[in-house]
């Protein structure tokens, strides 16, 4: 499958194939790649230092990699992210 997006953080890389799946490389000291999403369609996807977040087709939010700043666990919910 091609790809449609890439996003960078400190030492890892996620990229976005055509057909909504996620593809994970690079550093894994915070399980940047371990944890990357499986099974589900993705719109979109971005990064930080040690994290990465992705965008699901249904309109969820998925979070995953370092957590030391409470990144994964304070995904907005009022504002209809989840």
């Amino acid at each position: 499958a091609g790809f449609v997006a890439i996003a960078c953080g400190k030492w890892h890389s996620v990229a976005l194939r055509n057909d909504g799946t996620v593809v994970t490389w690079g550093g894994n000291s915070t399980a940047q790649r371990n944890d990357a999403p499986r099974g589900a369609s993705f719109v979109a996807i971005a990064c930080g230092y040690g994290h990465s977040v992705a965008l699901r087709s249904d309109g969820r939010v998925v979070t995953w990699g370092g957590n030391s700043l409470d990144q994964r666990h304070n995904v907005p919910t009022s504002a209809g992210f989840v």
